[in-house]
């Protein structure tokens, strides 16, 4: 593959995650991947992630310790110092898995049409760094997010998030949907902005095993999923999709529990047409490798 390595501009939010920041730095700056811009945004933390990130300093693109108004806006502050042509958070607690930035570049140089992705098999750190945990989500598409196929609560037929840590957008998409994260969302604008970005573009899966979430105990979002579950919720009705009638989300919980297996399996271009006129089925393209190349394939979800 000739065709230049695009830069991917990785930016870190950090607030008192000293005990994991180094991790999450390492796994950044260790990825065998020849370009990457790493920007650091620490909010003035006061338990030694100051001294950490100071460790690194001449690796990092840009990093700074300052009081800032949260996680959002440090990330807003860090993709306003990059330029690269992908773009990612990881936060300071979360990490990538070694090979990950590789593959993101490979997909995109592949398909120039993709302007998303994010992996289809999602994984979970310790509060060790081990992976105790790997899910399988099935494809994506904007039709089943906006009835809540991405948003795995009580009365929805979804039951597998987009998971942050491993997703990337190219920057042109970025900037077609406004260029930022909502800040007056405490929580949940990782989830507004996808559902501003599948405003624009579709969301491609990802075979590969790209970065996981960390469960320590200690997560806003594990203390405050209330919070995260109302302003996703809120992110969903703003767009008149949702939520679904009951009857639709217990028929298509069905559906998917009993399909779910299958939902990458290859089929016909006449049953998956045939599925799809039913409405309840939706396709869904994952990037797989095929022995030599990475290739696309069309799925389902629903």
């Amino acid at each position: 593959m000739d065709k230049p390595f695009p830069t991917i501009s990785v930016v870190t939010p950090s607030y008192n995650q000293g005990q994991f920041l180094e991790e999450t730095i390492c796994s950044v700056l260790t990825q065998t991947y020849p370009s990457v811009e790493y920007v650091v945004i620490d909010g003035a933390s006061s338990d030694g992630s100051k001294e950490i990130i100071r460790k690194y300093a001449d690796e990092l693109t840009y990093w700074v310790s300052e009081t800032d108004k949260g996680q959002y806006d440090a990330i807003n502050k860090g993709f306003a110092r990059t330029t690269g042509e992908i773009m990612a958070w990881i936060n300071s607690d979360d990490k990538y898995t070694p090979w990950a930035l590789t593959v993101v570049a490979d997909i995109f140089r592949a398909f120039p049409h993709v302007e998303w992705i994010t992996s289809v098999n999602p994984i979970r750190w310790n509060a060790r760094g081990q992976v105790v945990h790997v899910d399988f989500t099935g494809g994506f598409n904007r039709h089943s997010f906006l009835r809540g196929g991405n948003f795995p609560v009580s009365g929805s037929h979804g039951r597998r998030w987009i998971q942050q840590e491993s997703t990337f957008w190219r920057r042109s998409l970025w900037e077609r949907a406004g260029g930022r994260l909502d800040c007056s969302l405490g929580l949940a604008a990782d989830f507004e902005l996808w559902a501003r970005l599948f405003q624009h573009a579709d969301l491609y899966g990802v075979s590969a095993i790209l970065g996981g979430f960390r469960e320590h105990g200690e997560q806003k979002s594990i203390h405050q999923r209330e919070q995260y579950m109302r302003e996703a919720d809120q992110t969903l009705r703003s767009y008149g999709k949702w939520p679904c009638s009951v009857g639709q989300r217990l028929l298509r919980d069905s559906i998917w529990k009993v399909f779910r297996q299958h939902s990458l399996a290859s089929i016909s271009p006449q049953l998956r047409s045939l599925l799809h006129q039913t409405g309840l089925f939706y396709p869904a393209s994952v990037a797989v490798w095929k022995g030599k190349e990475w290739e696309m394939i069309t799925g389902f979800v629903v």
